[in-house]
């Protein structure tokens, strides 16, 4: 069990209820749920006040401790809220190293999509032992297709050991006949839930009313028809009806009008006192005796809650220290329409004193909802003003975005609440909405006079429309907006600008901002602008301004621009030094140390990674364990790459993975990395299953740099294994890929391996040698690769490379003179001409010139063009 707290997280929602005392133990519908575990989902339906939660908690208790409860409740309605409660639910019961990891699962919300969360998730319950058991309690207030989606994928492919129970008053929303047509699905309704007779009898004696006779027994139970609430009700009625025939016949009809019935009779018979505090105290979605008081003017409020709970009046402890309590929801909601029926002002003035109650304790969740339904619209939006970073940090959005949709149209936001309303609308994919209300925002603020509210303003304008640039592609309006404030200095508004857009990926250019691989020249000019447009208002330490230039770094590197790169991560290090911001601060590292090994200085590459490594505090000037462990991902590829085995697998050790681990996306770089270590110590197949199960989900999450990756070695991988022609197929998707966004040191920081790799490639594929071709490699494959790039990748290894892999390929050979029509050939591929082009030329046919290129290849002892050159170099052929 975990004993960490988090302050987003409500410990009650994830908390087993403790059963009351006095239950009714129904053997039969326990011994069913158990039964039911051997498949992977249980469903339970039935109407409000069934007995849906409290069988539910009967049978999770008396299953032990392997269940984790989620209640659910309206603020729900959102899939990162949602999955990350989850993940909580699921880290309280399992044991401490996978609690741990689901926790830093959680944390990689929202920064991770749903798919590729749920795909981790799974992946860390199918290394568990033991079966666990998630239950979804009040399943009913999910209305979100997202989380449906989810769930439903969830239940279609997790492992074995997991159960999944869900409680609801309607159907879920998604199919399960197919489960249930599999026996691996069992559904308790509304039926079977009702109370038989011996269930109702054991009720009442339970409840101290023993002088029923069986026949009245049967009677109640005809009429609440062995509705657990309608009981219940009759039973608190029952206490002091003098005559209970002439009672029993006073109610009739559906479980509405039963429930109207006995919540009028139960209201009715209550103590003055008692029934006063639970007409103040039913707003509350949650109470303890701090948030009672508040509402009740009583100091003794604890004690009330405590005298409901002995009542037995639909009062559910929400944890084991009995503090918090929320009443039964059918319960509330007849008290709750009373009041607005018959006390709308009493209901307006109790969640007004709720709202600053919730507030003043820093829950502003809670606070927000009882503005709202207060109608204190103006106290909402000052909340929300308030509140809005925290849950911008959660990546609640859909939550903030129901907020705001919660004001009635006819209420005129403030402009600034109006800004943050457009920017939830981008961050929710609303773009056009998001559109509009930002042009109506640029209209209103013409009207205002020079003040720092107006900058301010234009600043927070500025931001937005950027997001939404980004986001949606849309450059037009953007330079028309900046076009008018060039010349302005304006300030930064951190709700904005210290957005953080990085909490899980060693480079910015996988992320979202860094349009997960994607670089043109397009992205260049549009990148170097915004930054531009930023410094000219003094932001050059915002985050969005840092991540944009660290996102231009990498493309730099990429582009095998060094020097520019040098120069801009330089000005990175500058503005960064007081910043500890590990999205931003991994990267810079990462690229630090890879500029350092393109300069052939693989020392002070690794002292810089193992100066933070070996710092206190767990490594990274108390980093979480993520980046740890994807900056020790990166020693062990350096490891590799300076052909360290022992050390790179002595460092791999510490990440905990193995060939046997299910690959999720979540953890794709340290998964690369180990590909990688298995490709060294010739397991290629093992590294290839890896590869095979990543590639659908970087293609699934749009990854290019991913795909790049993943075809790029697994084409060096067929490759090891003499799979000379499903090499060339991989390497030919790689390079369709790269091309198109101008890598280089995707392909070239392979070295050696891939240099020869692409010489076969230009040889086999660009030239058509040895019989193969584009269209041979390529049938079934995107596009084509031209040749100029392959030969520009070529020609970017070091020469030292070349000239050693030259000298490996060729014999000692004697330096025998080449003649006329070879000269010339040299001379052409040297220039890179076409086996067509050099025809054209010498006035030869295209198969002369094969024929005269294999015997210029033989005579030189190489097999392709690159090799020729650097052979003929060093043998003196040619001037």
């Amino acid at each position: 069990m975990i004993t960490r707290t988090d302050a987003i997280i409500l410990k009650t929602k994830i908390t087993l209820p403790f059963p009351k005392d006095g239950l009714v133990e129904r053997e039969r519908l326990l011994q069913s749920l158990s039964g039911g575990v051997h498949g992977r989902l249980t469903l339970i339906y039935a109407p409000a006040g069934s007995g849906k939660t409290t069988l539910l908690t009967q049978w999770a208790q008396s299953e032990g401790v392997n269940c984790a409860w989620l209640a659910l409740d309206g603020r729900d309605n959102d899939p990162v809220r949602f999955w990350r409660y989850a993940a909580f639910a699921l880290a309280e019961i399992l044991p401490a190293p996978a609690a741990l990891r689901m926790l830093e699962l959680a944390d990689a919300l929202p920064s991770l999509s749903a798919d590729a969360f749920l795909d981790a998730l799974m992946n860390e319950l199918y290394g568990l032992a033991e079966p666990v058991k998630l239950i979804l309690d009040d399943y009913h207030w999910i209305e979100d297709d997202r989380i449906h989606n989810g769930l439903s994928y969830l239940i279609d492919y997790m492992p074995p050991t997991l159960h999944v129970t869900v409680a609801s008053r309607k159907e879920v929303p998604f199919p399960a006949s197919k489960w249930l047509s599999k026996r691996e699905c069992i559904v308790v309704d509304a039926d079977r839930l009702q109370f038989t007779r011996d269930e109702s009898e054991q009720f009442y004696h339970k409840s101290g009313i023993m002088r029923l006779t069986p026949r009245q027994i049967d009677r109640i139970a005809e009429r609440t028809e062995g509705w657990a609430a309608g009981l219940q009700l009759a039973s608190l009625s029952l206490r002091a009806a003098e005559d209970v025939d002439r009672w029993i016949e006073g109610f009739y009809g559906d479980h509405r009008d039963v429930a109207d019935y006995l919540f009028q009779e139960v209201l009715a018979q209550l103590p003055a006192d008692l029934r006063s505090f639970v007409l103040t105290t039913a707003v509350l979605d949650r109470m303890d005796a701090g948030i009672c008081s508040l509402l009740t003017g009583d100091p003794a409020s604890g004690d009330k809650l405590d005298a409901a709970r002995r009542f037995n009046l639909f009062l559910i402890p929400l944890d084991l220290k009995h503090e918090w309590f929320r009443y039964h929801h059918l319960f509330a909601g007849f008290v709750r329409e009373h009041l607005k029926r018959h006390q709308p002002d009493e209901w307006l003035r109790l969640n007004r004193l709720a709202s600053r109650g919730f507030a003043s304790r820093g829950l502003l969740d809670e606070a927000v909802d009882h503005a709202m339904a207060a109608g204190d619209y103006a106290e909402a939006g000052r909340l929300l003003e308030q509140h809005i970073p925290a849950v911008l940090e959660r990546g609640e959005v859909s939550v903030l975005l129901r907020w705001f949709e919660g004001f009635p149209p006819a209420y005129e936001l403030s402009m600034e609440l109006s800004l943050l309303y457009a920017f939830v609308l981008v961050l929710t994919g609303h773009f056009g909405q998001a559109e509009a209300r930002l042009g109506s925002l640029e209209a209103s603020t013409r009207t205002l006079k020079e003040s720092e509210r107006l900058k301010q303003l234009q600043s927070g304008i500025l931001f937005v429309r950027s997001n939404l640039m980004f986001a949606s592609g849309d450059f037009t309006n953007w330079f028309a907006f900046i076009g008018t404030m060039l010349d302005d200095i304006l300030p930064a508004d951190p709700t904005y600008y210290m957005f953080n857009y990085n909490k899980t990926e060693p480079l910015v250019r996988r992320t979202a901002l860094g349009l997960k691989g994607v670089l043109s020249a397009d992205t260049e000019k549009i990148g170097t602008l915004f930054m531009g447009v930023l410094a000219a208002h003094g932001w050059q330490g915002s985050l969005i301004h840092l991540y944009v230039k660290q996102s231009l770094v990498e493309g730099y590197y990429e582009w095998n621009r060094l020097g520019e790169c040098r120069q801009m991560l330089q000005e990175m290090t500058a503005l960064t030094e007081k910043l500890n911001v590990p999205g931003l601060l991994v990267p810079m590292l990462l690229m630090k140390a890879r500029l350092l090994i393109a300069d052939d200085r693989t020392a002070l590459a690794h002292d810089v990674i193992d100066e933070v490594l070996d710092a206190p505090l767990s490594s990274s000037a108390g980093w979480g364990t993520p980046w740890v462990h994807l900056l020790t991902a990166f020693k062990v590829r350096m490891h590799l790459a300076d052909g360290q085995m022992p050390a790179a697998r002595k460092l791999m050790a510490r990440l905990g993975l193995t060939a046997k681990d299910k690959p999720t996306f979540q953890r794709e770089y340290e998964m690369m990395t180990l590909v990688r270590l298995l490709g060294k110590q010739r397991k290629e197949n093992e590294a290839l299953r890896i590869l095979e199960h990543l590639l659908p989900q970087s293609e699934r999450e749009q990854l290019v740099s991913g795909i790049v990756e993943n075809h790029t070695l697994q084409a060096l991988l067929k490759e090891q294994l003499g799979q000379k022609t499903a090499a060339l197929r991989h390497l030919h998707t790689a390079l369709f890929l790269g091309e198109k966004n101008g890598y280089i040191r995707s392909f070239v920081d392979e070295g050696k391996p891939m240099m020869s790799l692409l010489g076969r490639y230009e040889a086999a594929v660009i030239r058509g040698e040895s019989g193969g071709s584009h269209e041979d490699i390529g049938a079934g494959l995107p596009g084509e690769v031209s040749g100029d790039y392959v030969r520009t990748l070529l020609r970017l290894f070091p020469v030292a490379m070349q000239e050693t892999a030259a000298a490996a390929a060729a014999p000692a050979a004697s330096a025998e003179p080449l003649s006329r029509s070879e000269s010339e050939l040299l001379r052409l591929i040297g220039q890179g001409a076409s086996n067509k082009e050099m025809a054209a030329e010498l006035a030869l046919s295209e198969g002369t010139i094969k024929v005269y290129l294999s015997r210029l290849y033989e005579k030189l002892g190489v097999s392709s063009r690159t090799q020729a050159l650097v052979t003929a170099r060093q043998l003196g052929l040619l001037s």
